[in-house]
């Protein structure tokens, strides 16, 4: 099925696609139709990146249309899964057959496969990002053809986070345990000073952490903590690290309503209710927003938030809530956490792209002393140069792509830029 891709944009707005049209396959057989017929193509998830990663010239092709997948393994250790299926709606499905995810980025709302391609993460000091769960993909390559890459591959690295360069995914095998309950506790005006003398402690606080600042000099806004309650953790004092608890719900921008939000006040829910800082139902975040991460290797996370500190005063025009969270490392090839255990600092701006770039710049050169990348999906002015030299692996996964995509059929002019 094919319709045409006239006023097509991404979730934000600011990317109005150039493809030709949009395919719809309903069947595998189609999908690969698709793709035999030649052309650029590139694979439309949900449409929530901010760079203009998924665009192209050519079709691009949606696989939310084909047939649902989710298969749990015997061992009920991992389940295969449709790559077009929502994470909310996995979610729902692994909780109902007593199974959960490890992690959970903050959006439910994002496609299996596009989180994964992207490096998208959740939070956490033993957390890695989503793609670390993953132990096999089925992906359709160029010629047409049905690849599975498992585990024992020694392409595995590069086909995880592959930003959709080598094929159009079609299923994604994720690692799963029993299912767990949650709570999310909110804290208050903790002292900035803390991010200097306990950030460790802070971000080690619960299974997943968040801080939502704006950079004031003298406090933090919103400490955001998610305990599990199988956890052997204390209790959090209610005045934990100078704060206090939140007696009321937020989001975490403060002049917006929590009812959008995932449910907090310390009440236990299932992890999926928690985990995510927005509801499935509802608009995550502002709505009307550019996003900008960086993730900065843990040992210089002190310095990079002295950093971002820096240069307060010229984000402040554009800048809605930054979050920092804590990121384990993995050994994917292109994921912006290979290699390191880190730290992202992420900002929400205003949608106005022409003053939001220029602080974008800026971020990105105060944090570049600290190997900052930046997330594939998100706004960011770096360069092939720059890309080049942040990651090592960057020559294995250009072989991989020459076998898989000989012809840059899955290309656009984003990533042979900077590929």
């Amino acid at each position: 099925m094919s319709d045409p891709v006239e006023g097509v944009r991404n979730w934000a707005g600011n990317v109005r696609f150039g493809a030709s049209h949009v395919e719809r396959p309903r069947t595998l057989g189609e999908l690969q139709r698709a793709i035999r017929r030649g052309g650029r193509s590139r694979a439309l998830g949900t449409g929530h990146s901010f760079s203009p990663i998924a665009d192209t010239t050519g079709a691009l092709i949606s696989v939310a249309d084909l047939p649902q997948r989710l298969d749990i393994a015997t061992d009920r250790r991992s389940a295969t899964v449709s790559a077009g299926m929502r994470l909310g709606e996995l979610a729902v499905g692994l909780n109902a057959a007593g199974l959960g995810l490890g992690n959970l980025p903050s959006l439910p709302h994002i496609s299996l496969a596009g989180a994964i391609a992207t490096g998208t993460h959740g939070s956490g000091v033993g957390n890695a990002s989503l793609s670390a769960a993953v132990s096999g993909i089925e992906l359709v390559v160029a010629a047409g053809e049905l690849v599975s890459i498992g585990l024992r591959d020694p392409r595995f690295p590069g086909a995880v986070v592959s930003l959709g360069c080598l094929g159009i995914v079609t299923a994604v095998t994720v690692a799963v345990e029993p299912t767990y309950h949650v709570s999310q506790t909110v804290y208050e005006s903790i002292p900035a000073r803390r991010l200097e003398t306990d950030l460790d402690e802070i971000l080690a606080a619960g299974h997943s952490v968040s801080i939502f600042t704006t950079w004031r000099p003298d406090r933090v806004e919103l400490v955001w903590v998610k305990r599990r309650t199988d956890a052997p953790d204390g209790q959090l004092a209610p005045d934990w690290m100078g704060g206090r608890q939140a007696a009321r719900e937020w989001h975490p921008i403060a002049a917006m309503s929590p009812a959008v939000c995932t449910p907090q006040l310390g009440v236990p829910g299932p992890w999926h209710e928690r985990l995510p800082h927005f509801r499935l139902g509802h608009t995550p975040s502002s709505g009307a927003e550019l996003q900008t991460e960086y993730l900065v290797p843990r040992r210089w996370a002190r310095a990079a938030i002295d950093a971002m500190q820096g240069i307060r005063e010229a984000m402040a025009p554009v800048l809605q809530i930054s979050e920092i969270r804590s990121v384990a490392g993995d050994g994917q090839w292109l994921s912006p956490t290979q290699g390191n255990d880190c730290i992202g600092i992420h900002c929400t701006w205003t949608d106005d792209v022409a003053a939001v770039m220029p602080v974008v710049d800026r971020m990105e050169q105060a944090l570049a002393p600290f190997q900052a990348r930046p997330h594939w999906g998100k706004l960011f002015p770096t360069g092939p140069a720059r890309i080049a030299s942040l990651y090592p692996k960057l020559a294995d996964f250009r072989a991989l792509r020459q076998e898989l995509d000989p012809h840059a059929v899955f290309g656009n002019p984003m990533l042979d830029g900077l590929l």
